[in-house]
């Protein structure tokens, strides 16, 4: 288990609501093409692809190993998945800048009901590394959850696109 209850991690959560029901949101998200939605900004790269994955990515114990378009990866590991719920990840292995910063992210997706539709609740917990944590929890936190929202709010673009047909 890369965090601990002990452990002092900075998590970042952002929101988004889609029309559609937390099932539905839920199985178009979870195996989304990560490619699709992590786009390059001027801060952070965009994923480029994924490799190494073997199995669905529906239960816990796949892992994969996505590729960022500045040529660096990460290890993927999924670690929890409630089927129409919700599911959780880590990240470990960065080979960019993260790497200085974090020993690893845990990420979770909640697909809650609102109404009618959901509201997707996403965290990533960073693990910092000895000395870090207030780079990531100052300077670093806006705009990590600003390049979150963007993703999640493409997330949400590609729900609604699938749910309208």
């Amino acid at each position: 288990m890369l965090i601990a209850r002990t452990d002092k991690t900075v998590p970042i959560t952002v929101f988004a609501r889609t029309s559609a029901a937390p099932d539905v949101a839920f199985r178009i998200v979870a195996p989304i093409d990560l490619s699709r939605v992590f786009l390059a900004d001027r801060l952070f790269p965009g994923v480029a692809g994924v490799e190494g994955q073997t199995d669905t990515w529906d239960h816990a114990g796949v892992s994969r190993r996505p590729r960022f378009t500045d040529g660096s990866q990460v290890t993927e590991s999924l670690t929890e998945y409630v089927d129409g719920h919700g599911f959780a990840y880590e990240l470990t292995g960065f080979t960019n800048t993260l790497a200085t910063l974090a020993l690893g992210v845990r990420g979770e997706f909640s697909f809650l009901p609102d109404g009618g539709g959901t509201t997707i609740r996403w965290t990533y917990e960073f693990k910092p590394r000895p000395g870090r944590r207030l780079v990531l929890a100052g300077p670093f936190k806006p705009l990590w959850q600003r390049y979150m929202q963007a993703a999640l709010n493409r997330m949400v673009a590609v729900v609604e696109e699938h749910t309208a047909h």
